[in-house]
């Protein structure tokens, strides 16, 4: 497992990790924006306590295990095989999604939905609540596949939101994120 002191975490702040597509594409997760560890690793969600590729894993959208300290090129092979894909509301680093301004969250949710249209999955999952009501001007939106005359110009694309895997999010755990996981995947047709 890679080592990093806070210094060498730092030294990612603003970093930029390229979003995981590939031919295929059926199942785009979206994190809020990258985090210092998944800046360092170039791995998205990558962090010793995140839970996001266990939960693939236990949910049956991945069929091997993919460490969540940082992925090699099999895993993202994998990934991308599988379907799936990777990309963030903001592509900037930063130690916490707090420290993003609601013009960067509603600038990425535009760019986010360009991306979708001109790659076509079939469903997008959006992990995060806060960010998305936040992004998309929905303060009233829940958790779950959203309503698609409330939510903007997404192509043909289903958009789901479920649970942050970070572990600052304490009530998930592996199991409640796979089952949140495998409603969004049954809809793309990976399960």
């Amino acid at each position: 497992m890679p080592q990093f002191t806070r210094a060498e975490l730092e030294s990612f702040r603003d970093a930029v990790v390229p979003d995981l597509l590939g031919p295929g594409l059926r199942l785009l997760f979206v994190g809020i924006n990258p985090g210092l560890w998944t800046a360092a690793t170039q791995t998205h969600f990558a962090h010793p306590v995140n839970r996001f590729y266990p939960a693939l894993y236990a949910a049956g959208i991945i069929t091997r295990p993919i460490q969540p300290t940082g992925m090699s090129d099999e895993d993202r092979a994998h990934l991308i095989s599988r379907g799936v894909g990777i990309s963030n509301l903001v592509h900037r680093a930063t130690a916490r999604a707090d420290e993003l301004s609601r013009a960067e969250l509603t600038e990425g949710g535009a760019a986010l939905q360009a991306l979708v249209r001109r790659e076509r999955p079939a469903v997008v999952a959006i992990a995060g609540i806060t960010a998305y009501r936040t992004a998309f001007g929905l303060p009233k939106a829940a958790a779950g596949p959203q309503p698609p005359d409330l939510i903007g110009d997404w192509g043909e694309a289903e958009v789901w939101v479920v649970p942050n895997p970070s572990g600052l999010n304490a009530h998930e755990t592996v199991a409640s994120l796979a089952r949140a996981y495998a409603e969004p995947a049954r809809a793309a047709g990976l399960l």
